[in-house]
């Protein structure tokens, strides 16, 4: 697996990096067989970042995570989780929750640190407490060793800006999703260069854009635009009709721009796993990219809201 540079932080990640919301149940009843041939899984493909949240599962995936990674030393994988989001409606970035998060994070997952630390969805909150309270709490623990590397996650474009302007010189890096796929580029056109310039690293999740962009039927909590749904399958369909898979293209899209260090990708199912890494080492059809994004073009970058209103 290639990897590239987190920014300024001497890390290097690989191009696809396993993301273990999957492993919190988030989407189907998973067995802990599951959950540890995953993560092996993964970690022997070389995606060897595993990005997790205590969101996900509601601290499930961090407990099967730290099963899955029992055995496995730990400078063979690079550790990255977040704080701030602990349900749909709980929310808590006071600077008091930020130690004991990484604290019962760290235990569950049998680890002494972590490579990366993410403010989970900064936008479900008033953003002045990220970057008055939240931010500073996260920078002492790096101070102590027990996190290498800061940063926060959000969808609206507007809430990276705002969070940025106060904390662009002291983060290392930011995470995105479903802002850089086959239908929505935004994340580069929009963001990336402003990272780029102070060399905070861009990490991406959501090639699939919450299986838009694959032959599974779309989810009901799926909140893209109805005509954004309309492309995807037509799309798909033009995909299968050249005897590609769209996820496929997808992954591959996601994965090839050199300014994204990594992209995330969450799968229970080795089998998936595996696929994905084989679909890496292939080379991308570009006829059937430009016509895939020819038929993205009229809805290229439409998104939904997502968080406060004010904060879109």
């Amino acid at each position: 697996m290639k990897t590239r540079p987190l920014g300024k932080t001497g890390i290097d990640l690989p191009i696809l990096s396993f993301g273990a919301s999957s492993l919190g149940a988030e989407f189907r009843s998973i067995t802990l067989e599951e959950a540890m041939l995953s993560t092996k899984t993964a970690i022997d493909l070389g995606m060897n970042f595993i990005d997790t949240s205590p969101y996900y599962g509601r601290g499930m995936s961090e407990i099967m995570l730290g099963l899955g990674l029992k055995g496995i030393p730990r400078e063979k994988y690079l550790l990255g989780s977040k704080l701030g989001r602990y349900s749909n409606t709980h929310f808590d970035f006071s600077a008091k929750r930020v130690e004991e998060s990484v604290h019962v994070s760290m235990h569950r997952m049998g680890t002494d640190y972590l490579d990366v630390i993410l403010l989970h969805d900064v936008e479900f909150v008033p953003l002045p407490q990220i970057w008055e309270e939240t931010i500073p709490a996260v920078l002492k623990l790096k101070e102590q060793g027990k996190v290498r590397a800061v940063g926060f996650s959000c969808y609206p474009l507007k809430t990276f800006n705002t969070v940025l302007d106060h904390v662009e010189d002291v983060i290392d890096c930011v995470l995105s999703y479903n802002r850089y796929t086959l239908q929505n580029t935004s994340y580069v056109d929009d963001l990336l260069p402003r990272l780029a310039a102070k060399n905070i690293g861009a990490m991406n999740a959501g090639p699939f854009s919450a299986r838009l962009l694959t032959n599974a039927p779309l989810p009901e909590w799926l909140k893209e635009p109805e005509d954004v749904k309309a492309a995807a399958r037509a799309a798909a369909k033009l995909c299968e009709d050249r005897g590609v898979d769209i996820a496929q293209l997808a992954l591959q899209f996601s994965c090839e721009h050199p300014g994204l260090a990594t992209t995330v990708a969450g799968s229970a199912n080795p089998t998936n796993i595996r696929k994905w890494a084989e679909w890496l080492e292939q080379p991308i059809d570009h006829e059937l990219l430009t016509d895939v994004l020819a038929i993205f073009a009229p809805v290229k970058n439409l998104g939904h809201l997502e968080g406060l209103p004010e904060n879109n």
